[in-house]
């Protein structure tokens, strides 16, 4: 691990995870055209493609295809901005020569994300193979050591006493558009590092812990019990009666985060942004879009939350919300205190987490112990166990879930949809409900994968990604993953993502649901949700 410092207002950057090193010119070349062998009946390839010598770099794929039919049409249900006739591109493959140490590697091709096929066929990583009725594809590993995007954190002060923390990476790729990443409740930046280390290769990334949450807390205690200095370590903070100026009007909502991130786009990115937000995240999300949608480039919802908080909005609703004696403020009343205290041991016991975790991750391979060790390093700071009682007692956000969405289509904002299946919390009929609100945008529903799909298939989550990004960015001449033909805009399609991961292959089956959805589609989705058996 590298040394880690922090900034604070421009100071000292801190790395994490090694130097982070472009490969030279030597390491890159030579390349040459790849012949084709003659296709098989089960060649992966439909259509004629051309080779092509391209140039690489650190974050080039093996090789980039569009195949001859996967022309894009418009009106085929996916808007503006995912519609757009072209001209169909070549495949293209990059193939390194050079003498083989060992002669059973000499007719191996080198993929450029970690892992090596044994043909030029299997290279072809991207374009569909038939495995039954569902074709399989073949998409990148997750990049290792100096492969990785490096990644430095910081502090950002944005109002007294209340310090946002935030990690970045890919900042070098100026020209690139910014993806900001905002995590569910619980958790932090640290879930999304796999997505710095891979898309901090090709973009600018950036992810921030909510005020409350993670290493956002407070750093001192905003209602004390005694102002006379004497710290007692076995209390929590925030369950005085003595409240500091700076804490008169706090209260953790999503009113709150939604403008700690239009803020923090404002101030420290100093751009539009991509926002990606998962669970708490997705909600948070489309509400800045819907409410600033000038600092919003594009939305993906990752098993977005359609609620969050049900006291009522003391801006919209001013006479309710007089009903209620407390609403999140500080200090806690005795009676919240009391009652915080209780619900706070048990569901900050390590067995609990445990046992959450084991709920929310579909497949129970996955490795978890990173998350789970941070999660527990949060529950242990002074300030969590009445940031929790101030999150559960916020007011709700001036406008809905539903309400967010209509501004956000209104508005012609972009928005992808990408749900694990197997969620708990976030049941798929969610995600429907989402797609049959905005047509246009794709949804993926992934098999097997719980509520955090960003984390335990970050390669899948990373591959479609890239390639909305992409499809927005330009402006429809890239199509959207899986839409090779006209067709699956309104049908749909079902693939077969297959990776490496630590030396062995795995398989997930994605879904791109179409405009059309019937109600046979929603329960098929909901039964299967409830009665899919995770192998372990």
């Amino acid at each position: 691990m590298g040394k880690r410092d922090h900034e604070v207002a421009g100071g000292t950057v801190s790395l994490r995870g090694g130097s982070h090193l472009r490969p030279s010119p030597s390491h890159l070349a030579p390349y040459k055209r790849a012949q084709l062998p003659a296709p098989s009946p089960t060649s992966v390839l439909a259509t004629s493609v051309a080779m092509e010598v391209v140039s690489s770099s650190h974050s080039c794929l093996a090789f980039n295809r569009t195949p001859s039919s996967a022309w894009r049409f418009p009106g085929n249900g996916l808007g503006p901005g995912h519609a757009k006739l072209t001209r169909p591109r070549s495949a293209i493959l990059c193939v390194r020569s050079g003498t083989a140490s060992n002669p059973a590697d000499s007719g191996k091709v080198h993929a450029s994300h970690g892992f090596y096929v044994s043909d030029v066929d299997a290279a072809l990583q991207g374009i569909p193979k038939k495995v039954g009725e569902i074709e399989k594809m073949i998409i990148p590993s997750l990049p290792e050591g100096p492969e990785s995007s490096l990644i430095s954190t910081g502090f950002w002060e944005w109002k007294p006493k209340l310090s946002v923390y935030y990690e970045k990476s890919g900042i070098d790729n100026s020209k690139a558009p910014s993806v900001l990443f905002l995590p569910g409740f619980g958790v932090g930046t640290f879930h999304f590092e796999k997505q710095l280390k891979d898309l901090g290769r090709d973009y600018k990334v950036w992810t921030m812990d909510f005020l409350g949450q993670g290493m956002s807390l407070p750093c001192e205690d905003p209602a004390p019990k005694s102002t006379s200095g004497e710290l007692d370590e076995d209390t929590y903070w925030g369950f005085g009666q003595e409240l500091q100026p700076w804490a008169e009007e706090l209260v953790y909502s999503i009113d709150l985060w939604r403008d700690q991130v239009q803020h923090f786009i404002e101030e420290v990115i100093g751009e539009p942004v991509y926002i990606v937000g998962n669970s708490l995240g997705g909600f948070v999300s489309l509400y800045l879009a819907a409410s600033c949608p000038h600092l919003v480039k594009g939305v993906t919802l990752l098993n977005a939350t359609p609620f969050w908080g049900f006291l009522p909005n003391p801006a919209t609703s001013p006479r309710l919300s007089k009903i209620f004696p407390w609403a999140g403020t500080f200090p806690l009343p005795s009676f919240v205190r009391k009652l915080t205290e209780t619900v706070w041991q048990k569901i900050s016991d390590p067995r609990s987490i445990q046992g959450i975790l084991k709920q929310v991750y579909a497949d129970h391979s996955t490795n978890v112990d990173m998350v789970f060790s941070r999660i527990i390093e949060t529950t242990q700071h002074p300030a969590a166990a009445a940031s929790f009682a101030s999150i559960m007692c916020a007011p709700k956000g001036q406008i809905s879930f539903e309400e967010a969405l209509s501004r956000c289509q209104r508005q012609g904002i972009p928005i992808s949809l990408m749900y694990g299946r197997e969620d708990p919390w976030v049941r798929p009929i969610w995600g429907i409900k989402v797609k049959q609100q905005v047509p246009e945008s794709p949804y993926y529903e992934i098999s097997p994968a719980g509520h955090c799909p960003h984390d335990e298939v970050p390669e899948v989550i990373n591959y479609l990604l890239r390639g909305w990004l992409k499809n927005v960015e330009s402006e429809g001449s890239v199509g959207v993953p899986f839409l090779e033909e006209p067709s699956y805009a309104e049908n749909g399609v079902s693939r077969e993502l297959e990776f490496v991961r630590g030396g062995s292959k795995k398989s997930v089956h994605v879904r791109l649901f179409g405009s059309k959805i019937s109600l046979w589609s929603q329960l098929r989705s909901l039964l299967k949700s409830n009665t899919r058996v995770i192998s372990r």
